[in-house]
């Protein structure tokens, strides 16, 4: 890179890592340099990797050595440090205004931090029941009542009005079984959302009752 290319790039890496913060290194790789073992011409944050100005490429470097100008960007990929850090990796080529490869800008930001957080919260959030929906905490029997009827509808998957009489018994006793008929005056409510008498309702408990099926 001649001086002015070089010039630009130290502005921009050091305005990238000022947006970025310091958990993100910004690297210029000279891809001209007569020395590509020492192909770092710029660098900020480099306490992420442990490199300096006049370090070496990596194997993404030499690959883009051995491309030439038919190297394509590659964006947001994993790497890892010699320590054990975990970084998300971009790297850009640089090419001059006849669309020749110059440089190489790469971006590494260590995620091993967040990664770390991501595992924990996932275990954090695992439960008994992990396909199950979160219930619904009401403040009052009557939003209770609603919830249970909702629940009992859910169940067979369709209205209350296109249920067949098995599958209203089959509603009726996972109400029962959810203790929905300890809610005073149940039972009326239940009639209308079903359609059925009390008579009727009376008569699908004691067959939901006697029937041993599992809801």
């Amino acid at each position: 890179m001649n001086d002015p290319e070089l010039k630009y790039y130290l502005r921009l890496i050091k305005d990238l890592a000022g947006h970025f913060g310091s958990n993100t290194e910004i690297v210029v790789h000279d891809l001209r340099s007569k020395d590509p073992e020492h192909s770092i011409v710029a660098i900020e944050n480099g306490h992420i990797t442990g490199r300096k100005v006049g370090d070496g490429p990596s194997h993404v470097v030499l690959d883009a050595i051995r491309a030439g100008d038919n190297m394509e960007d590659r964006l947001s990929y994993l790497t890892k440090t010699e320590d054990g850090k975990i970084l998300k990796s971009s790297t850009i080529c640089l090419r001059d205004s006849d669309g020749a490869a110059i440089g190489l800008l790469g971006i590494n930001t260590d995620i091993t931090l967040t990664m770390a957080m991501e595992q924990y919260l996932h275990q954090f959030h695992m439960t008994d029941t992990p396909d199950s929906e979160p219930e619904q905490i009401t403040t009052n029997v009557s939003d209770l009542l609603e919830t249970l009827i909702r629940k009992s509808i859910d169940l067979i998957g369709k209205p209350a009005s296109l249920m067949s009489k098995d599958e209203k018994i089959k509603a009726i006793r996972f109400l029962n079984d959810s203790g929905a008929f300890l809610i005073t005056k149940s039972g009326p409510k239940v009639c209308s959302v079903f359609g059925i008498s009390k008579y009727t309702l009376y008569s699908y408990l004691d067959e939901a009752k006697s029937d041993s099926q599992p809801v």
